[in-house]
């Protein structure tokens, strides 16, 4: 910008005059400009109160799915069933368009601590920068304001979205292992017992509930293992749920709150385009998924056998490929001053994408694992699942039947190979 003091024809005596009038002006001006910034950035000091908010569930999103299956909710309101890993007195949730292409707009939103089906006891609003609406912009999440709700561990919590215009889930965890809900026509989110018109076994646009616990977090990162295919639906038996109920029940200090942010079919060093309900590769959804945790910790990492099975049959990926995105994830996690706990990668001899070309992978990586030792704490649940017969397959008491996922005896097992003292050690900072 030229002020009229500095046009080109005036005086070079002129301009150095106007100037010096300016800096006077402008060094005259500081101290007012400054306190009037300090003023408009300094909030009451009961509102830059640090809260210690942790993550007490969470899921990672993904899509779009394929237009044929893509859920479409007209005028309805979702009841969503997630289940608390550690408890306190104010809650939040954390909703996301971050796969949609157009503006989401929510109606009205709640929680409430569930009693049973789609039936919950008392049944909070929740809003949004102090308005019971938001509209989430294509490609953005959105937090709530907190709101009092005692949650105890490991209960199971109720969130109830409306949607008065029609929406498409493009935003989804397609993989929930629970029955969730949709009502019949209308705005349900106050009422204990909502009319359900279906269920589905999905989480829509909710990726998050957090609780003021102070507590550490950890975030399992996967694939379909730690997404707990071939568990029990309704049951929360997914290796996470398994630590996170160890954590609890055999430590003093267990008050740790684990989120399970794995996706089945996964990658860690691609994305399946085919596929977008697998999500973005690990090391393009790490920022989101793993650091923007509230009160994260420290990462769990399970995550590799994708990126082997879907390699060429007869020349796979290289382990060393492998071994640098385990690199990459680990320097970007100790950026942050945070642990890494690794794992083995599982044995799937007689998984349908079994060949030996590709075992001989992960047997190389698997190796690499305990002998160069690049992670904090090494979990072993290669030898905790394998049958000790036929160490490429499978123990038979723990396959769920395809011969790579395990049975929910398989995944307390994988769940109870973690070393746990040590583990809650890095999480607390005492190590």
């Amino acid at each position: 910008m030229i002020f009229p003091a500095f046009r080109a024809s005036t005086s070079s005596s002129h301009r150095r005059a106007g100037i010096d009038a300016g800096r006077r002006r402008l060094l005259l001006g500081a101290p007012a400009l400054a306190a009037a910034l300090a003023g408009a950035a300094s909030p009451p000091a009961q509102a830059r109160a640090v809260q210690r908010w942790s993550a007490t569930w969470g899921c990672a999103p993904a899509g779009p799915p394929p237009a044929a299956s893509t859920q479409s909710f007209s005028n309805q309101t979702l009841r969503l069933i997630v289940r608390a890993s550690v408890g306190g007195s104010r809650v939040r949730i954390r909703l996301s368009n971050e796969r949609g292409s157009t503006d989401l707009r929510v109606g009205g939103a709640a929680i409430g601590v569930r009693s049973g089906g789609a039936v919950v006891g008392a049944n909070l609003p929740l809003s949004f920068g102090g308005s019971r609406a938001i509209t989430i912009p294509a490609g953005a999440p959105a937090v709530s304001d907190p709101v009092a709700l005692a949650v105890a561990p490991f209960a199971d919590l109720a969130v109830s979205i409306y949607f008065p215009g029609t929406v498409q889930a493009s935003t989804i965890h397609n993989a929930a292992y629970q029955a969730n809900y949709v009502s019949t026509t209308g705005d349900h989110t106050a009422s204990a017992s909502l009319p359900v018109q279906r269920s589905f076994a999905s989480w829509p646009f909710l990726t998050e509930v957090d609780v003021d616990a102070g507590a550490p977090v950890l975030v399992a990162a996967g694939d379909s293992v730690t997404d707990g295919v071939g568990s029990t639906s309704g049951a929360n038996r997914r290796w996470p749920d398994y630590l996170a109920r160890r954590l609890q029940a055999e430590l003093s200090n267990g008050r740790i709150a684990v989120v399970n942010r794995g996706i089945s079919a996964n990658r860690m060093l691609a994305d399946t385009e085919s596929a977008m309900v697998a999500g973005n590769d690990l090391l393009e959804r790490f920022d989101r998924d793993v650091l923007a945790t509230a009160g994260v910790a420290g990462l769990a990492l399970l995550i590799g056998i994708n990126d082997i099975v879907y390699s060429p049959a007869s020349a796979p990926l290289p382990a060393d490929a492998l071994i640098a995105g385990y690199r990459q994830l680990i320097e970007r996690t100790r950026l942050h001053g945070l642990p890494v706990m690794g794992a083995t990668l599982p044995p799937f001899s007689g998984f349908v994408y079994y060949t030996p070309a590709r075992e001989a992978v992960r047997q190389a990586v698997n190796a690499w694992m305990r002998s160069a030792a690049p992670f904090d704490l090494l979990a072993d649940i290669d030898l905790a699942l394998r049958d000790a017969g036929a160490p490429q397959r499978l123990r038979a008491a723990y396959d769920s039947g395809d011969h790579l996922h395990p049975n929910d005896a398989g995944y307390e097992a994988l769940a109870a190979a973690v070393p746990l003292a040590p583990l809650a050690a890095l999480l607390s900072g005492t190590v």
